[in-house]
């Protein structure tokens, strides 16, 4: 892990973006039915507003991303995925501190789906606490 990197993404990287979101989406079994092409729009208009994402790379090899808000105080994180054919080597805890290093913060926010166990439980590992709980009303799934 000596050639890890942290670089900004710019529209180059939007087709990558939009497949580790996809994924995402995916693992944490999100309610979201956005094709790649779709997810690749929306990224689009993030990293052209006050996000930035940030590509986690080993050498050349593409290990994650993180999706950052920087309009918010503290700063928000609202994406953060590690690929994952190298998950459980510790690259998620180290790419977290570089990005926070990278980034010149030492307080961030986060959240999490509650039935994200796995997210719930590296968050919890790396330090975070738990400040609110967010709720969401929705009479169509409640029929």
């Amino acid at each position: 892990m000596e050639n890890l990197k942290i670089r900004v993404c710019t529209d180059h990287d939007l087709n990558l973006l939009a497949v580790l979101n996809k994924q995402l989406i995916e693992d944490e079994q999100f309610d979201s039915d956005m094709n790649v092409e779709q997810l690749r729009e929306r990224m689009k208009g993030f990293i052209h507003s006050n996000y930035k994402a940030y590509l986690f790379e080993d050498n050349s090899k593409t290990i994650g991303y993180a999706l950052v808000d920087h309009s918010r105080k503290p700063l928000y994180i609202r994406h953060f995925f590690i690929c994952r054919d190298v998950r459980r080597k510790g690259y998620g805890r180290t790419f977290f501190k570089k990005l926070l290093d990278f980034l010149k913060t030492d307080v961030i926010d986060i959240e999490v789906l509650t039935w994200n166990e796995r997210g719930i439980g590296f968050w919890r590992a790396l330090g975070f606490k738990e400040r609110s709980i967010y709720m969401r009303f929705d009479q169509k799934k409640m029929n």
